[in-house]
C-alpha cells in the first residue's frame, strides 16, 4: 500500500519572492528570522537537507543529506492559507481572495445582523487577542457579535461561549458564509469562541472555519474518486470544505497534529495523510514572536524521527509550507515567501537538490504519479527524478 504524509509547517517560509514587493513584504524571511533564537535547533531537518535547500543560508548545508528537497514559488497571487493550500493541492488561483482594510461594507453587516438576530461590534482589522480584550465586555453585556478582519482574506466572528452557545456562533458563522461570495467572498469565515471574564479573556480551542468550496478538481478530489483514503490532520478539512475527504480529526495545535499524525501512521489505509501544524502561523508569526517560533521549529525536529521511524517501506514524507510569516519585521501578517519542500522514504533517492520549482503544485502532479494516477490539475511531476 502507498501512503503520503503530507505535513505542512504553516506559514515557515524560506525567503522572500520576487514580486514581494507587491505585497509590502521586502526583507522577509521567516525560517532565518526564527534561527535568530537560542531556542532554534533542527538537526533532524538538517540530516534531510532543509538547509541545503536553495537561497537557504541560516545553517550551514551538509554533504550526503537524506532527504530529497526543493524550493517552491508561489504561482498564485496571494500570500493566505488557503491559497497556498490549494496551490498544493492542484489549483493556481489567478487573482487574491478580496480583503477588507477597512471593514466590512455596511450592507454584508447589516444582512447579517438581520439574520442572526444579533447586532455586531467593531468590523475593523484587528489582532484576534486584543480585539476580545477591547470589545469583549461590551460583547458580553449586550450580546452582539465581535466581526473583525485582517490583512488576510478572512470574515471572523468572535463571541463568548457563555453569551452566544458554540451551535449558534457556528449557525452565525454559516450564515456569514452564504453572504460572502462574489466580490465579498473571503476565502474563510472563522468562529472565534472565548472564554473567562473581563480583563482575562481567552480563546477556545473550538475555533472553526468556513471555506469556500475549491473551484477546480484538486489532488484530493482524484485521490478519492479513485477509491484511495484522503485523511486530514487540524484544519486541512475545513481549507477544502471538506471536498475530497475521506477521514478528519480536528487538533487543538501543533502537539495534538503531531500525535494524531503519528497515529494515521500505525494505520492501514492507502493513500494520503494531510496535516497542517497552524502553530507557527497562529501563535507566533502573527504575534511577532520570535522565540515561540524557534520553539515550536524545535519540537517539530525533536517529534521527527517518531515519524521516520514509523514510515513503512513504500511511505513517502513531505514536509512544506503554505507561506511565510516573518516574526521579525514589523508587519503580523503573512508574508509573500517561497517555501521548503524536505522528502524522505525508502522509495526515493538520497540527496536530491531539485532546486527552485516553479509551482506548489508540483507536489500533488508528484503525488499523484507516485499513485499511479493522473488527474486535470496543474503542476509537474518530479517523481521519476527522485524515484530510486
Amino acid at each position: 500500500m502507498k501512503r503520503v504524509f503530507l505535513i505542512v509547517l504553516d506559514s515557515v517560509g524560506i525567503g522572500e519572492m520576487p514580486d514581494v514587493a507587491e505585497y509590502g513584504d521586502e526583507g522577509s524571511n521567516t525560517l532565518k528570522a526564527a534561527s535568530t533564537s537560542s531556542y532554534f535547533s533542527m538537526p533532524s531537518m538538517q540530516k534531510l537537507g532543509l538547509f541545503n535547500i536553495e537561497g537557504v543560508d541560516c545553517r550551514p548545508p551538509v554533504s550526503g543529506f537524506r532527504g530529497a528537497v526543493a524550493r517552491l514559488t508561489e504561482s498564485s497571487k496571494g500570500k493566505d492559507t488557503t491559497i497556498g493550500h490549494w496551490e498544493i493541492a492542484g489549483i493556481i488561483s489567478d487573482s487574491p481572495m478580496p480583503t477588507f482594510p477597512h471593514g466590512f461594507p455596511d450592507n454584508l453587516i447589516h444582512a447579517l445582523e438581520e439574520q442572526t438576530g444579533r447586532k455586531v461590534l467593531c468590523n475593523k482589522p484587528y489582532s484576534g487577542t486584543d480585539v476580545i480584550r477591547d470589545y469583549g465586555e461590551e460583547h458580553m453585556k449586550t450580546g452582539a457579535l465581535i466581526v473583525y478582519t485582517s490583512a488576510d482574506s478572512v470574515f471572523q466572528i468572535a463571541a463568548h461561549e457563555s453569551v452566544v452557545p458554540i451551535d449558534e456562533l457556528y449557525h452565525c458563522c454559516e450564515i456569514a458564509r452564504a453572504l460572502c461570495t462574489g466580490s465579498y467572498g473571503v476565502g474563510r469565515v472563522i468562529a472565534r469562541p472565548f472564554e473567562g471574564t473581563p480583563g482575562n479573556f481567552r480563546r477556545t480551542s473550538r475555533r472553526h472555519d468556513f471555506s469556500l468550496v475549491p473551484p477546480h478538481t484538486t489532488m484530493l478530489d482524484v485521490l478519492k474518486e479513485n477509491g484511495k483514503s484522503v485523511l486530514s490532520v487540524g484544519k486541512i478539512y475545513d481549507i477544502f470544505a471538506g471536498k475530497g475527504i475521506t477521514d478528519f480529526v480536528r487538533t487543538s495545535g501543533n502537539s495534538e497534529g503531531i500525535e494524531r499524525t503519528l497515529e494515521f501512521l500505525d494505520k492501514d489505509f492507502e493513500g494520503l495523510c494531510f496535516t497542517n501544524l497552524v502553530d507557527y502561523d497562529m501563535l507566533y508569526g502573527h504575534r511577532n514572536d520570535i522565540d515561540g517560533y524557534a520553539k515550536a521549529l524545535t519540537e517539530f525536529d525533536e517529534r521527527l524521527p517518531q515519524i521516520i521511524e514509523k514510515l513503512r517501506e513504500d511511505d513517502i514524507l513531505m514536509i512544506t509550507a503554505d507561506h511565510g510569516c516573518d516574526p521579525s519585521t514589523p508587519s503580523t501578517d503573512h508574508s509573500r515567501e517561497y517555501t521548503p519542500l524536505v522528502m524522505y522514504g525508502k522509495p526515493l533517492k538520497q540527496g536530491i537538490n531539485l532546486g527552485t520549482r516553479k509551482t506548489f503544485s508540483d507536489i500533488a502532479a508528484t503525488i499523484l504519479e507516485f499513485m499511479d494516477l493522473k488527474g486535470n490539475i496543474n503542476g509537474s511531476s518530479f517523481w521519476k527524478i527522485i524515484k530510486k
